[in-house]
């Protein structure tokens, strides 16, 4: 029987509204597809629903798309694969806003000990904070100050004695505060020190406020949170903030397990609309292991448990990175020698990581020093694991590793999750520390790449900003604010500096087979910049700018200038 040509389009209309609705093509400018370890530029992208499903040129993309499909002009812009974090701390961008934060832009002038009690002062005046009342000052960095010192208890004890006082360290590994702060959550001059922990003490032998590692914890647990109704009306702020990079997957890098319950939770996964993988600390594990029904690498909405996330050492510029060698200016109180100290025993990573391995849960390890590289590798190679396996243990920041680790890491199936924004922010303290071609080894990107090694870039956010441009510059010029290049054999050319945030970390989170390329069947994720970073010269690479971040063919933030 034979349609007439008016029921015939109508048929046809109800049958196929569905794709003319989802159906995108993106055109008008360079789209690089990070498709291959050489660049390749294709004319056009054409996306239905939330995957991507052509590649080529525009005359090829127009006939898949069909002549119903929207048109994204991107006007002479450039798109990408939207970027992957490899690693921060997501949780903290819904923190940081109820505090003091010493790196935006109005606080440029705090640079000694005195406008850094002033700006505290004025914080409270203009907060009304009421006596008794918490201070958390973020971004605390004693390298930053002129008396390259730590402010002390007194120091702070002087600009409010009845508010307790908390400055977090900028490297997220250590905190100041005040005797109120201390009274508040029962610390004393009795107090043990927890193994791996330094609680510093002035020439008296007092405690001066100074709480490094897991002495640091002591504080931490029992801080003021958040209530989950004041998480959850702060993460549209936080995923935005990542949108605003550019970035489609965030992650967070050391989950505590009231965290995880709350970003699992369906509240939150309704709210979440970027996808989010989380790396319980390891001292929540064997609550994890008891629980049956808990799988990893699953999203549930858009977020996901990844990883086992462990501790060894920790921060260089703090001093309380673990290595072979002594620092020059000794421990965080002056002491000689030093060479800085696990925060994990090798005995308790290995017998920890053996249960969660056993589970196939992925390994993240923090390691900075070369000496607790070395004991992730002697770790890695007590429970067996071998390249062939397939079980991509990350090694974040590898940040002073030596050049003979690379080689373990390739026989292991290391992925190094880099930190290349060292190089800017410090590398002129670790010129005080350590020897030059030390410090010129700091995030080997370049002999990684070289090695065969799968390796990422990240921000290690709130450490350093989350500023995409930025990581890319400082990958390709390696500079210090004194001009001082750590390393010139290691800097980046564009392509693989985008490798860093795209490909590299995908493989690393087993999701190369879903993002971090443009290319048919994978998540149309995209980031659109105003230049294209391969044309770019390198000092005008940290100033380009983003114009638009897509998840899953959906447009989730946009400039407005």
């Amino acid at each position: 029987m034979k349609l007439s040509t008016g029921l015939a389009a109508l048929l046809a209309m109800i049958a196929t509204p569905a794709i003319a609705q989802d159906t995108i093509l993106y055109r008008g400018g360079p789209i690089v597809t990070m498709d291959g370890d050489t660049p390749k530029t294709v004319e056009a992208v054409v996306t239905r629903g939330d995957r991507i499903a052509f590649a080529g040129s525009e005359k090829a993309a127009r006939k898949e798309a069909g002549k119903d499909a929207a048109i994204h002009d991107l006007k002479g812009a450039t798109m990408l694969p939207g970027f992957i974090d490899a690693h921060s701390h997501f949780t903290v961008a819904t923190m940081s806003a109820g505090g003091l934060d010493l790196r935006d832009k109005a606080h440029a002038g705090v640079t000694d000990i005195p406008k850094l009690q002033a700006a505290i002062r004025d914080y409270i005046a203009a907060r009304a904070i009421p006596p008794g009342g918490w201070v958390v000052v973020w971004q605390y960095d004693h390298e930053g100050l002129a008396e390259k010192r730590h402010i002390t208890r007194a120091e702070l004890d002087a600009v409010a004695s009845d508010r307790p006082i908390v400055l977090l360290h900028v490297s997220l590994h250590g905190a100041v505060a005040n005797s109120a702060a201390l009274k508040a959550v029962g610390i004393d001059e009795a107090t043990p020190v927890p193994p791996g922990g330094m609680m510093l003490r002035d020439d008296a032998g007092k405690l001066n406020g100074v709480l490094l590692e897991k002495a640091m914890f002591l504080l931490l647990a029992k801080l003021p949170q958040p209530t989950p109704e004041q998480k959850l009306a702060a993460l549209d702020a936080a995923q935005n903030a990542y949108f605003a990079e550019g970035y489609t997957h965030a992650q967070d890098g050391a989950t505590q397990p009231p965290d995880v319950a709350f970003l699992t939770s369906p509240a939150a996964r309704e709210r979440l609309k970027i996808d989010l993988a989380l790396l319980p600390f390891s001292p929540g594990l064997d609550a994890l292991l008891a629980k049956p029904d808990v799988k990893f690498g699953e999203y549930r909405g858009h977020v996901k448990l990844q990883g086992i996330k462990f501790v060894l050492d920790g921060s260089v510029q703090a001093r309380t990175g673990y290595f072979t060698r002594d620092y020059a200016r000794g421990s965080p109180e002056g002491t000689h020698p030093w060479h800085g100290q696990p925060v994990l025993s090798e005995e308790e990573f290995i017998a920890q990581a053996k249960k969660a391995n056993d589970r196939h849960w992925q390994l993240f390890v923090h390691a900075n020093g070369d000496a607790a590289i070395d004991m992730a590798i002697r770790g890695f190679d007590a429970l067996g694991i071998k390249a062939a396996d397939d079980r991509r243990p990350i090694v974040i920041h590898s940040q002073f590793q030596r050049p003979d680790q690379l080689a373990a890491y390739k026989r292991i199936g290391v992925g190094p999750s880099y930190f290349s924004n060292h190089a800017w922010y410090w590398a002129d303290v670790h010129r005080t520390n350590f020897p030059k071609e030390v410090v010129d080894f700091i995030s080997p990107l370049r002999s990684a790449k070289r090695a065969g090694l799968i390796a990422s870039n990240h921000s290690d956010y709130s450490v350093t900003p989350l500023d995409t441009r930025f990581m890319l510059w400082t990958s390709m010029a390696r500079v210090s604010p004194t001009g001082v290049v750590s390393g010139p054999d290691e800097r980046l050319g564009a392509y693989e500096a985008l490798q860093a945030l795209t490909t590299g970390p995908a493989w690393q989170a087993f999701e190369e087979d879903r993002k971090g390329r443009i290319k048919p069947g994978l998540l149309a994720d995209f980031v659109i910049l105003d230049k294209n970073p391969l044309t770019t010269p390198v000092e005008a690479i940290k100033g380009i700018r983003v114009l638009e971040t897509i998840k899953e063919g959906k447009s989730v933030w946009k400039t407005t200038g």
